[in-house]
């Protein structure tokens, strides 16, 4: 076994979790609000230290249900990238582990463990790229780059994959599923456009043969997830080479 260097410092793993979902039309991430120091009453993704008998997925799982009071978390978590640069932490040599997760209608959650609150906040009010902020900005330790990054991912992730129907319940309409590439990417689409292009890959939605009614129009055709994971052609945002 390998001998660490005379002089290093212990190195501690933590997991940061950006967790999104779409709330009164609007992409949001979860935040609480620390109640112990470093950084008492700012507010931070929630996160927390690896135990020594886990592993990171079971640990990013942990702390959101831990932190939040959520009863479980069943939606779509991905690694986002790993935090390492020295100083990034008061408490010594820290490395994080960060995760992406999307989940559809997530409920208002409650602060546990050593959060003094958790709530929703519209990315748009908290995200470095926010020209006036009126959310808790700057947010804890580095994870203010943490939540760019993570949002930055989900946007250009959806263009390629099909996880933006990770955002919404089944079934669905395909008005909710543009609702929420309009959410995530904060553009307006055109509707027909939008349309053909989802009903054109094959995979991304099945059409559950229900309809429902929305407004004064004709009932509109409900449809779950279908099997593709990728998009061929990508579903790219606007301004870009494919507009919708």
């Amino acid at each position: 076994m390998k001998r660490s260097p005379a002089g290093s410092e212990a190195v501690s793993l933590t997991v940061d979790v950006v967790l999104l979902t779409i709330r009164y039309g609007r992409l949001s991430v979860l935040l609480v609000e620390r109640g112990v120091e470093p950084f008492a009453g700012r507010w931070a993704l929630p996160g927390g230290f690896v135990l020594a008998d886990e592993d990171l997925n079971a640990a990013a799982r942990r702390e959101l249900v831990t932190e939040t009071g959520l009863a479980q978390f069943d939606g779509h978590l991905e690694q986002l990238r790993t935090y390492a640069t020295p100083g990034r932490d008061p408490r010594g040599r820290v490395v994080s582990v960060a995760y992406l997760g999307f989940a559809p209608e997530v409920p208002t959650p409650a602060a546990g463990s050593d959060a003094a609150a958790a709530r929703w906040w519209h990315v748009d009010d908290v995200t470095a790229q926010a020209g006036e902020r009126r959310g808790p900005w700057p947010l804890a330790f580095d994870q203010g780059t943490i939540l760019d990054d993570g949002v930055e991912r989900a946007r250009s992730k959806i263009e390629y994959t099909t996880l933006a129907t990770s955002f919404v319940d089944e079934p669905f309409t395909l008005g909710d599923l543009r609702s929420v590439y309009e959410a995530v990417w904060a553009v307006d689409l055109d509707a027909p456009n939008f349309r053909r292009k989802v009903l054109s890959t094959p995979g991304f939605v099945i059409d559950t043969g229900r309809r429902i009614s929305v407004g004064r129009g004709k009932p509109a055709a409900l449809y779950s997830r279908g099997p593709a994971r990728d998009l061929h052609p990508a579903m790219l945002r606007p301004n870009r080479d494919d507009d919708l």
